[in-house]
């Protein structure tokens, strides 16, 4: 994940000003990639750095040690990032906590970098083994606005799905060596309407 570590690091030096840095809290998934972070990306900042979860025994199995999002949180915290949460199931259902208890009803901002989101809203995780997770499309996503989205569609009807906010959604057919707009809407679509009626259809 150095990768993404390392694009969350070049973010915050564009959006992130010189006098908030010590008011905004980078959650990872875990506290060896926070301990990874200092040492290396994050080396020098005076962002603050945190984790959702503890590694444990069972993790491989879908279950890790649980960071209660309160104690975490600090009074003049204003801003928080959230990176790649998805490794472990129980990773997003922290972040849902941390919305409810520290960001909901307030002025604090919340934003989630690389969040696989879409794994949730396909079905990849069955609701019947993982219910929490599957509630989070009702009561936690709605909430969200996507600001920078690209989902590429491989094979015969080539293409991507594509928004930059405050656009809209944009399907993009590939032709070539480019890329041309056939759709745009103001709603996301899903992946099996971009995937089966869009792009064949344009």
């Amino acid at each position: 994940m150095t990768g993404s570590m390392q694009m969350i690091r070049e973010f915050c030096d564009l959006a992130i000003s010189p006098e908030k840095s010590t008011r905004t809290r980078i959650f990872f998934p875990e506290a060896n990639e926070v301990t990874f972070a200092r040492k290396s990306v994050f080396g020098g900042s005076s962002l603050k750095l945190d984790y959702l979860t503890k590694p444990s025994f069972f993790e491989d199995f879908g279950f890790a040690t649980k960071v209660k999002m309160a104690d975490r949180v600090k009074p003049e915290d204003e801003l928080f990032l959230v990176g790649y949460p998805y490794f472990n199931v129980n990773e997003m259902l922290v972040v849902e906590e941390l919305y409810k208890e520290a960001v909901e009803k307030t002025n604090r901002k919340l934003i989630i970098f690389n969040g696989e989101l879409d794994r949730i809203r396909s079905g990849y995780y069955p609701p019947f083994f993982y219910p929490k997770l599957a509630a989070l499309c009702n009561s936690f996503f709605p909430k969200m606005e996507t600001v920078y989205y690209i989902h590429n569609f491989k094979g015969r009807n080539g293409g991507a799905l594509f928004r930059s906010y405050p656009g809209p959604w944009k399907v993009l057919r590939k032709q070539r060596d480019k890329y041309i707009c056939v759709h745009k809407q103001e709603k996301m679509p899903s992946l099996k309407e971009v995937a089966l009626e869009i792009l064949p259809s344009a």
